[in-house]
């Protein structure tokens, strides 16, 4: 190795051995040498910086997926009761996820805010269902008591309508109207059936009209009688011809009349029930009521 030469009028400096050797280790004398290059390279800003990145928000994203959720649970009315719980939710998280991303520890504010909204959305939604399904509960059971009502009613009515007076009618569901006399004394010729020395006999007009526009048959024509005390009543016959038994088929606006005489024991009750019913596989019996028109006799 060559040592330069020094100018002119300067004195020689001895080399050192760093001089001597630039590849050796320096001395314990000069401290340690300093790094050629510094540090390595990252490409990230040092640790808190303002441009260092920040994690990702799990919170809002969790927000947002709950808040569309409790909306879409919340479109369908009858759903409203299954969307409150994760609009709910929603709301919670996404607050918890605002509050990070304003503290800037997370990313993701417009997607928590978006998942609040959302499930503020779904809340509004499932109170408005509740409210349409008590709304609409409340009316069903109005109209199904309306309903029960009217029938009662109705069954009430049809109930008096088929327990007449003598005198009065009623119209079976075949369009028969049926009116029942009231009963009038009726005296046996010598020669009788069902008719006992001492009891009273009645006799029990039924006028039958067809109100229909096809013809009907009369399947039942006899009635039964009883006493107000329930005591049963004997049909009577005798040969006077003046009994008349109901059969047949009445054509529309035809009337046809029955006549049947009964036997009362001597000590009936003074008012008597007629029942009858122009088909009893069909149509319920109705009941006629009334005095038995013996009074006095």
């Amino acid at each position: 190795m060559t040592v330069p030469t020094p100018p002119e009028g300067e004195q020689p400096v001895a080399p050192t051995p760093d001089d001597r050797d630039p590849w050796r280790p320096p001395s314990p004398d000069h401290g340690p040498a300093p790094a050629p290059w510094g540090p390595p390279p990252t490409g990230l800003p040092p640790a808190g910086s303002p441009l260092a990145p920040r994690p990702g928000n799990g919170m809002a994203v969790t927000a947002l997926v709950l808040g569309v959720l409790g909306v879409v649970l919340a479109l369908p009315v009858v759903l409203f009761w299954m969307s409150w719980l994760p609009a709910l939710l929603a709301v919670i998280f996404g607050s918890v996820g605002l509050g990070l991303a304003r503290k800037g520890r997370a990313r993701g504010k417009g997607m928590a805010l978006a998942g609040v909204l959302l499930g503020v959305g779904g809340l509004l939604g499932a109170i408005a269902g509740g409210v349409v399904f008590a709304t609409v509960v409340h009316k069903a059971n109005d109209d199904a008591s309306a309903w029960i009502e009217k029938a009662k009613k109705s069954a009430e009515a049809e109930k008096k309508a088929r327990h007449p007076s003598f005198g009065g009618s009623y119209t079976f569901g075949n369009g028969l109207k049926v009116t029942v006399a009231e009963p009038q004394p009726f005296v046996p010729d010598g020669y009788v059936l069902g008719h006992a020395k001492g009891n009273k006999a009645v006799q029990v007009t039924i006028k039958v009209v067809n109100t229909g526009t096809e013809r009907v048959e009369i399947v039942t024509g006899l009635p039964s009688v009883n006493d107000a005390d329930g005591a049963s009543t004997e049909l009577v016959i005798d040969g006077s011809g003046r009994q008349k038994v109901l059969k047949g088929y009445v054509l529309p606006g035809r009337e046809v009349v029955g006549k049947y005489a009964f036997s009362l024991p001597p000590d009936a009750a003074d008012r008597m029930e007629v029942e009858f019913t122009p088909d009893a596989k069909r149509w319920e019996r109705t009941y006629w009521s009334g005095p038995t028109g013996l009074t006095g006799k």
